[in-house]
């Protein structure tokens, strides 16, 4: 396919939909497999929506992403009126387009002149790249109107100029653009410009097969980054939303996605946005991240609940860091668990009821005190560098006492929870002088 063109069309009336970020990547990828070119235009014709700060935003997001294009200058179709006037006067010298007064919907009873194609009242065949063949009979639209006035072009002109003018031969967009298409035709044949190859890309549907919308939770790029989506599980996710690559492959990178792209292997059906499967990718690539890099991403926003208790420090949280990774697939995750206090143990001495010592084959917590008490005299000389020299040292003593009797209290006694990490990597973390401290605490609970 030689000499391709594509393009990211974005409209800057609101925060960049998720949706456009993957018909964005799916342009981007189409042009890159092929050795071709993806160009970026602003469509900001409604003057009353657009801003230049949601522009800013979407160019910012796909940049982010990892998406680039090859036009340096931004195109704003804000920018091209007279461009379009030319093609507006031409197509009415031509008789493919009339000037027409009517009543202005916006003011009744004041009389406005707007610009209508000309119907040819004809059936339109147009192939899919991705659904083949499809047909449609034009003469139920009407005299289309093209602009509002003679230098204020609408979204049906200004898109046929606009791919002509840059050279666009390929046009990959959301599904719900298939109705739109006729018309486009209609007007690319009145100004004798060629017929772009079109394929229609199935929607991004929410768990109840419905069009994603807010009602459904988080639709913008920025939601996810914010709950700590990662740019590398938010491209390798969205590619796989409505494409596969033909093998049992689920992790890729950006550049491996662009050497298994196939079109051929774009789904006509709707593709169901799974928010768990979503987490799945972003954990995946969570846990590829080295101590340092993981540390940097939850250092983001961190939790002023974790920072402000009293034994709070930055050498326990690196201990704790490979407990905490266990259990989050986004840093919004780690946030509401450190709200929830979940952490909380980590950097404050626990508080519980001491029957919560006991395991559940003991009459009484009288067992449980010399248990406690010889896990404290072997962890008075035990080497506290790593979780699993300290459970070689103890791992003897819970076999032969009994792995819940010794390691249940043991564990109550260091997180003062019912469910925490094993006792091991609570003393690994909490380090020798705390670990010692809660369990004589525990010990005199017990002696009270």
């Amino acid at each position: 396919m030689p000499n391709i063109v594509t393009r990211i069309p974005p409209s800057p009336t609101g925060h960049l939909h998720i949706g456009t970020a993957r018909t964005a990547l799916f342009n981007y990828l189409f042009a890159k497999r092929y050795g071709g070119k993806l160009v970026f235009r602003s469509e900001d014709t409604d003057k009353t929506r657009s801003t230049k700060k949601f522009e800013a935003e979407i160019i910012e997001g796909l940049n982010w992403l990892g998406l680039s294009w090859d036009n340096d200058t931004i195109i704003r179709q804000s920018e091209r009126a007279p461009l379009y006037r030319t093609y507006l006067e031409k197509m009415i010298a031509d008789g493919t387009a009339y000037l027409s007064e009517e009543e202005s919907k916006n003011n009744p009873g004041e009389t406005v002149t707007i610009v209508r194609l000309k119907n040819p009242n004809k059936v339109i065949t147009f192939s899919d790249l991705i659904r083949g063949d499809i047909t449609f009979d034009t003469t139920e639209l009407g005299d289309v109107v093209i602009a509002r006035s003679i230098d204020d072009a609408l979204y049906h002109l200004t898109v046929v100029v606009d791919d002509f003018e840059m050279g666009v031969t390929h046009v990959l967009r959301g599904d719900d653009h298939i109705s739109n298409t006729p018309r486009q035709i209609l007007i690319q044949e009145a100004i004798g410009v060629p017929r772009p190859i079109y394929a229609h890309l199935p929607l991004i549907l929410a768990t109840d097969r419905s069009k994603m919308s807010k009602r459904h939770g988080a639709v913008s790029l920025n939601e996810y980054r914010e709950a700590g989506y990662t740019k590398e599980a938010i491209i390798n996710y969205l590619a796989l939303l409505g494409w596969n690559p033909g093998t049992d492959q689920e992790l890729f990178t950006l550049n491996e996605l662009v050497e298994a792209f196939d079109e051929r292997h774009i789904h006509k059906a709707g593709a169901v946005f799974d928010i768990k499967k979503f987490s799945w990718f972003n954990k995946e690539y969570l846990d590829r991240l080295s101590l340092k890099d993981f540390t940097a991403y939850i250092s983001e926003n961190f939790p002023p609940q974790l920072s402000a208790l009293p034994q709070y420090n930055e050498d326990r949280l690196t201990r704790a860091i490979p407990t905490i990774r266990e259990r989050i697939s986004t840093r919004q995750e780690f946030h509401e668990l450190a709200v929830a206090g979940e952490y909380d143990y980590f950097f404050s001495n626990p508080t519980y009821e001491t029957p919560i010592l006991k395991w559940k084959n003991d009459d009484s917590l009288t067992a449980v005190l010399p248990r406690l008490e010889k896990a404290l005299e072997m962890l008075k000389t035990a080497d506290f560098t790593a979780k699993e020299g300290l459970k070689s040292l103890l791992w003897p003593l819970a076999e032969e006492l009994g792995k819940g009797e010794l390691l249940w209290p043991l564990r109550v006694a260091l997180s003062g929870q019912e469910r925490s990490p094993d006792p091991f990597t609570l003393a690994f973390i909490l380090g020798s002088e705390e670990t010692l401290l809660r369990i004589k605490i525990a010990c005199d609970k017990i002696k009270v």
